[in-house]
């Protein structure tokens, strides 16, 4: 595809942009935003993007994505819980590094859930990007489960998220989502190094 067709795609894709998309693009980046501040305003705003785009992903036979922003929604609900309790301590959870163990745990649950997606989406649906919708969602799902947690890891997982979900956006024709997931990656990194600082300082506060 030459830098023409792709710019000709582009006015394509935002001409034909709808108000949902826009609005699901407004509250996905103000959700990571507010996650990168650890502000537990990450879930409702994350709660109403990620209904819009189960919605969206339907409509372009994203599947295994519709299936993820679903998750997404459970998730947010778990995490805005999890966020607010307090700790036996009385304090709100800290941010912390993963431990040996739980990465292993979390390197699995992406590789089976990639392996199941990839084989249900294959056999299953009509998708014609099984590969790339299969490992965005397998690794959006470890993402989500490892920030409930309040784990530094899970920016790692979305850098990795975001970077393949620009591509498969823009394939999709979905340029505004495409370039959200540009600004993502940014974010995750920005939102990565906030958090190591925070856990360190955790760290330090606590010896």
């Amino acid at each position: 595809m030459s830098f023409q067709d792709i710019y000709i795609s582009m006015q394509e894709g935002f001409s034909a942009m709808t108000w949902r998309e826009l609005i699901a693009v407004i509250f996905g980046l103000a959700s990571v935003w507010y996650s990168k501040q650890e502000n537990i305003l990450v879930y409702p705003t994350g709660l109403v993007s990620t209904l819009i785009y189960v919605w969206i992903c339907l409509e372009v036979g994203l599947y295994a994505d519709m299936g993820i922003n679903a998750y997404y929604f459970v998730m947010s609900i778990y995490g805005w819980y999890a966020w607010t309790r307090p700790t036996a301590s009385g304090t709100s959870p800290k941010i912390t590094w993963n431990s040996l163990n739980e990465n292993i745990l979390s390197i699995t649950i992406l590789l089976i859930s990639y392996a199941i997606l990839y084989w249900v989406l294959s056999n299953y649906t009509d998708s014609d990007v099984p590969y790339w919708d299969s490992f965005t969602t397998a690794s959006a799902f470890v993402g989500m489960w490892l920030m409930a947690k309040k784990k530094v890891e899970n920016w790692i997982a979305w850098i990795i998220t975001d970077l393949v979900s620009v591509p498969l956006y823009a394939y999709k024709n979905l340029w505004l989502t495409s370039f959200q997931f540009l600004v993502f990656t940014g974010l995750a990194i920005w939102g990565l190094d906030a958090w190591i600082k925070s856990a360190r300082q955790a760290n330090t506060n606590h010896a």
